[in-house]
């Protein structure tokens, strides 16, 4: 089975394409993006999303706004303003920023200089994800005597939040194609299902044993012994190791904790944060209400009750058991520096 691209730059209509993950998993469907008002609602309406894609999508989407512009006759001014809107289009995830900032130097070189930098960001995130599945699968197998493994884990991300292969589905990945994986634990992600709809499909095309189960259930399957290891992804890692991740996951850590097994985090360097000293400088963003207070439509709490639907949550580094990059495996309580984690 072929590797899903959510993120990818056609080169023959120069537009950014999308995989439309708010339709899986029934159905397959793309959406091109020539303006960034569509880069903006996508990323908004969770059409891409997953730090590593979002990554790509910030670079790719100044293309956008320099191909936008050139058509409408921008001022600098203008395409500045348009290209800030990119950037800040969910505040969280520091790789959606970060996408932006590492190709918008190159602006002045021209269109073609930012599409071929973005994909140079597409190939070392793929380099990335499986030089860190193959250090987390190695780091996971050292410390689990249960064999093979049962793993828990919250949200997506595999190929679907990166640019190919995965994160923490990406050692996912690593393990069960060392025939090491006895069942995959898939918290079902409320209020917007990513874990039931997109991790659920993902490890069906895999051939990964894969159950899904609701977020409450979570802290039980651990505290019960039917979980090894939990690894989850991240959308920003501050200098300290609090991880900022999918609303949910501070619970599976604690119970992680309590039950004395490894809770693991996965992601690319460039999710690192070192200019974020903890994690009380993430600014966590909420969501509308409505994704709380109403499912495909209709409304299922009563007319009055308000949703609160922030989207992440941050874990303390002291419940984290180890964080893992392509750069190296760091256990935020041991002697090893975060700055480990991004080649510092």
């Amino acid at each position: 089975m072929h590797d899903v691209r959510a993120v990818h730059w056609d080169d023959v209509r120069n537009v950014l394409v999308l995989l439309d993950q708010t339709q899986l998993p029934a159905r397959e469907d793309y959406r091109a993006c020539d303006d960034v008002d569509s880069v903006v609602d996508s990323v908004q309406r969770l059409v891409v999303r997953g730090a590593p894609a979002l990554g790509a999508v910030g670079a790719y989407g100044v293309a956008v706004a320099m191909r936008q512009g050139q058509r409408e006759g921008w001022s600098d001014d203008r395409l500045r303003t348009e290209i800030v809107r990119i950037r800040d289009a969910r505040p969280t995830a520091v790789n959606l920023a970060w996408g932006v900032d590492r190709v918008t130097p190159l602006v002045p070189s021209g269109i073609d200089a930012v599409v071929a930098e973005a994909h140079v960001i597409v190939a070392e995130d793929q380099a990335a994800n499986r030089e860190l599945s193959r250090l987390g699968a190695d780091w996971i197998l050292n410390r689990v005597e249960r064999r093979p493994v049962r793993v828990l884990t919250h949200c997506n991300t595999g190929d679907l939040a990166t640019t190919g292969w995965g994160t923490a589905l990406g050692i996912i990945r690593e393990l069960h194609e060392r025939g090491q994986v006895e069942m995959v634990y898939a918290d079902e992600t409320r209020p917007l299902l990513q874990g039931a709809r997109l991790t659920a499909w993902e490890c069906a095309r895999q051939g990964i044993p894969c159950c899904v189960q609701a977020d409450g259930a979570a802290a039980s399957t651990i505290l019960r012994g039917l979980v090894d290891v939990a690894i989850i992804g991240a959308d920003r890692i501050a200098r300290n190791g609090d991880t900022a991740n999918k609303i949910g996951s501070v619970g599976v850590a604690l119970a992680c904790d309590a039950a004395g097994i490894p809770f693991v985090v996965a992601a690319p360097s460039s999710t690192v944060d070192m200019a974020t000293p903890d994690g009380s400088h993430i600014e966590i963003e909420l969501r509308n209400g409505d994704e709380v207070t109403t499912y495909a439509g209709s409304r299922v709490a009563p007319e009055g009750a308000d949703g609160f639907n922030p989207a992440f949550d941050v874990t303390p580094a002291r419940y984290v058991s180890a964080v893992v990059t392509e750069r190296a495996v760091v256990e935020p309580d041991g002697v090893s520096p975060v700055s480990a984690l991004v080649g510092e």
